[in-house]
């Protein structure tokens, strides 16, 4: 039976309509309906980050590189001299070499290198304190 029709007898209640087709327009709306419900869980399951282990675990691992980062942070803040920050911050953050750094700084390598050893001595002093 042609859908308009089968809408028209239940619009308007004429009641000489078979039973298997009114069980046949039903089912046919169930599944529709369960068929809407489907779909909008799964775009709504895309659309959620599941809680699984793994993405946990990477939360965690998130959470110890930002911890790690406001040390290492505080560590470089800590260093004294201006110079010694710089040379520290520009080599292990920026990976500049001492030659680059000298360049930059108008000193000699060799001074590049005494004022990294010089601060590093003192950063290691400090977090072991």
């Amino acid at each position: 039976m042609n859908r308009h029709i089968l809408y028209k007898i239940l619009k308007y209640g004429v009641i000489s309509v078979k039973k298997e087709t009114i069980m046949d327009y039903y089912r046919g709306e169930l599944k529709r309906i369960a068929w809407k419900i489907q779909y909008k869980a799964r775009v709504t399951s895309k659309h959620e980050l599941p809680l699984k282990s793994e993405n946990v675990s990477r939360a965690a691992n998130f959470q110890n590189e930002v911890d790690r980062k406001l040390y290492v942070e505080y560590l470089i803040n800590s260093i004294p001299t201006d110079i010694g920050r710089k040379i520290i911050f520009e080599i292990y953050i920026n990976e500049k070499t001492e030659v680059q750094l000298a360049k930059e700084l108008n000193i000699s390598q060799q001074g590049v290198n005494q004022w990294k050893r010089k601060t590093l001595k003192y950063l290691c002093q400090k977090m072991s304190s």
